[in-house]
């Protein structure tokens, strides 16, 4: 049976009989891959550990009939360990890597594999807080898969901004004229604070408030769950 070596993100397992698990990663050239992963749930297993949610690795496999099997493991980037261990980090990370396998649903995306391994990065290192990293990669990740939202000018008329209506459905800010009924209008720095997390401006982002930080985190979730055409699991789960 063919050889492959692939690079994948872990985005989510699931137990296969006694002593296996099936993985599901996201792929640099292959987009969402399914593999077994033999006897990973026993303790003497030499690679269990690095296939575990949010871990990046290097895997060898070979493909079957239904599903392929992996055979080898070498870890690339351990941030499961330091996002599973916070409780806020777990539920901002899980938010990232659902929406990375819906995204990723449309075939691979190297832009796409990168934007979350980076986010993954920046979310295990604990020096910005959970939300901010989440609704970033969120609305980056949404801007790399061909929605990108605008937050100057009307989206719909071209007026320029600022302005402090957003509709989520039209693509982003919208002026007095254009703005559909029961569109929430943001304060202006919270419109600040999206095109700050956008930009990927961390520096920025992190000096806004929390008033702020909620008006944006419900704007980058209504934005990528109309864009999903879904909801996603993963915002029910309760906070901290």
């Amino acid at each position: 049976m063919p050889l492959y070596r692939e690079q994948g993100v872990v985005l989510r397992t699931q137990k296969l009989g006694e002593a296996d698990r099936i993985v599901t990663l996201l792929t640099s050239r292959r987009g969402v891959l399914r593999a077994v992963a033999k006897g990973v749930r026993r303790t003497s297993s030499k690679f269990g550990a690095r296939l575990e949610p949010f871990m990046v690795a290097d895997i060898q496999c070979y493909e079957g009939r239904t599903l392929d099997t992996i055979t080898q493991a070498v870890t690339l980037g351990s941030y499961g360990p330091a996002i599973t261990a916070d409780y806020d980090r777990y539920r901002a990370g899980s938010v990232m890597v659902e929406t990375a396998e819906r995204l990723a649903e449309g075939g691979p995306s190297p832009e796409l594999f990168a934007l979350l391994i980076g986010a993954l990065r920046t979310l295990a290192a604990g020096k910005i807080p959970p939300d901010l990293v989440r609704d970033g990669y969120l609305l980056r990740a949404m801007a790399a898969a061909g929605w990108t939202p605008g937050f100057e000018d009307c989206v719909r008329c071209g007026a320029p901004g600022p302005h402090a209506a957003v509709a989520v459905q039209l693509g982003g800010v919208v002026c007095a004229n254009c703005r559909p009924a029961g569109s929430p209008r943001l304060d202006p720095t919270s419109i600040e604070l999206l095109r700050a997390l956008l930009q990927g401006d961390w520096e920025s982002a992190v000096a806004s408030g929390e008033r702020e930080r909620g008006q944006a985190a419900g704007i980058a979730a209504a934005y990528t769950q109309w864009h999903l055409e879904r909801g996603l699991r993963s915002f029910s789960v309760p906070r901290s």
